[in-house]
């Protein structure tokens, strides 16, 4: 099974009790993720040269939530939202997820590609 994968500050996932969130499960209903074929769009484009980040690698048969894959912004990608908190003991991985020194990321060498 392909993880879903989500970026968020190391600071708020350690922060974090039980359960993860995203400011975007308030304003939009859901959790924006990723596969691990997508990530580096959402990462280049959203997050570009940002430090302080993390991958979280999530088991999808451990997240109670629904998981809809969306094409919200019309780009012709559906991509991964969570519909719902995702219990932390779905993440599998917690990956560092630093930009290279062009402020460019790059898939972490440790990142699974099933679980």
């Amino acid at each position: 099974m392909e993880p879903l994968l989500h970026i968020m500050l190391r600071a708020d996932f350690d922060a974090a009790g039980d359960e993860i969130s995203a400011a975007s499960l308030s304003a939009e209903g859901f959790i924006h993720c990723s596969t691990r074929a997508q990530v580096l769009v959402p990462a280049n484009e959203r997050f570009a040269g940002q430090r302080g980040l993390v991958l979280l690698v999530i088991d999808p048969s451990a997240v109670a939530a629904e998981i809809v894959f969306e094409d919200c912004y019309e780009t012709g990608v559906a991509f991964p939202h969570v519909y719902g908190p995702i219990p932390r003991l779905a993440v599998r991985a917690v990956l560092d997820f630093p930009p290279d020194e062009k402020g460019c990321f790059h898939l972490p060498s440790d990142l699974p590609k099933t679980l």
